[in-house]
């Protein structure tokens, strides 16, 4: 009679494989292949809906004007978003460092380099002081720049007592030339919106501070124990919201001659929805530029779409609404499907 013993199957003596395995392409790059298939799918329709307004270049144009008036502040709320905030200040910070320009420029008679200079300066304070709140007070994001939302708007309707300034070409040259002249014929917009897409997408994904981003949004007691600066990562973030804001104040207010009190209002839903259909998740802890970057664009088409296909104007924020409330619920059913796999080890 023969004995086995338990290292007679060599299946069961193999070795089990511990080591770490890299990410997945899916879940690397998903909510990005999934955004610019829903693009896709979303022209699509409009084009069969409306064929002769997509199939015409002039909607393009419009598109590549009006659409980084309100994208480029998504790409950087992305960043706050990440680290698990929210800022609905940028509206008026957008109006106050277009004001800020036009007091300097306009009513101080300033050289249009110091009233830039101004801009810049008033909405890196905007922001620094909404870092400096949130992250260093631990006041909760969502109320107090709801909060600073009104005080930057009322300081900013005080400052210009409720008015506007014109912006007339013969008056800034140069500024309608940086913000508001097609360059070879393509619309300068754009070329904002890409040229700080790409800056960036460098700076969240190939810096020091955009890894720190994702580690603080993912777990910010974690993210501390391993010594990265948590508040310094926040209020950088803000800052950084603060900045692109007055260069989109700018864009909006070069491309109708004006400037108006009222700028930015009316940005704040288009934003939000641009930053969460484009994958970045409600929670914090992940997120990505080029989801937000066609993100942009497809709200921008919706603005057009609705109307093109014969649809009620008033149906457009319901199509924001659907947006927004669907992309959050989906990727919170991703996160917890990825976070479950993660936890069984596959």
């Amino acid at each position: 009679m023969t004995t086995e013993t338990a290292n007679s199957d060599p299946a069961k003596s193999k070795p089990k494989d511990n080591s770490i395995k890299p990410p997945s392409a899916f879940r690397r790059y998903g909510s990005q292949f999934g955004i610019i298939g829903v693009g896709l799918a979303m022209w699509l329709v409009f084009v069969v809906a409306a064929p002769a307004v997509f199939t015409d270049i002039d909607i393009y144009v419009a598109f590549a004007q009006t659409t980084p008036q309100f994208g480029l502040i998504a790409l950087a709320l992305t960043f706050v978003v990440i680290t698990g905030e929210i800022d609905l200040s940028f509206p008026s910070i957008m109006a106050l460092g277009t004001a800020a320009f036009a007091l300097t420029t306009y009513h101080g008679g300033m050289p249009w380099y110091v009233g830039l200079s101004v801009a810049f300066a008033t909405g890196g304070l905007c922001g620094l002081l909404n870092g400096f709140l949130v992250a260093k007070l631990n006041i909760p994001s969502l109320v107090i720049t709801i909060g600073t939302s009104f005080l930057y708007r009322g300081l900013e309707l005080v400052l210009m007592n409720g008015t506007g300034v014109p912006l007339t070409r013969a008056d800034y040259p140069v500024m309608h030339a940086i913000f508001r002249d097609p360059v070879f014929g393509f619309p300068v917009q754009t070329l904002w919106m890409i040229g700080i897409g790409i800056i960036m997408w460098l700076l969240l994904n190939r810096t020091r501070f955009g890894a720190h981003v994702f580690l603080v949004g993912d777990n910010p007691t974690s993210a501390r124990l391993m010594g990265i600066n948590t508040v310094s990562v926040k209020v950088r973030a803000f800052v950084l919201v603060g900045l692109v804001a007055v260069v989109s104040g700018l864009l909006t207010s070069f491309y109708g001659y004006y400037f108006w009190p009222t700028t930015g209002e009316g940005f704040l839903l288009n934003t939000i929805a641009s930053v969460f259909l484009g994958g970045t998740s409600v929670f914090g802890g992940t997120g990505s530029m080029v989801g937000t970057f066609v993100a942009s664009y497809i709200i921008g088409a919706i603005n057009a779409g609705v109307v093109s296909a014969g649809i009620n104007a008033f149906y457009t924020q319901l199509c924001f609404g659907l947006v927004i409330v669907i992309s959050v619920v989906l990727q919170t059913i991703i996160e917890r499907r990825v976070r479950g796999q993660s936890a069984t080890g596959r």
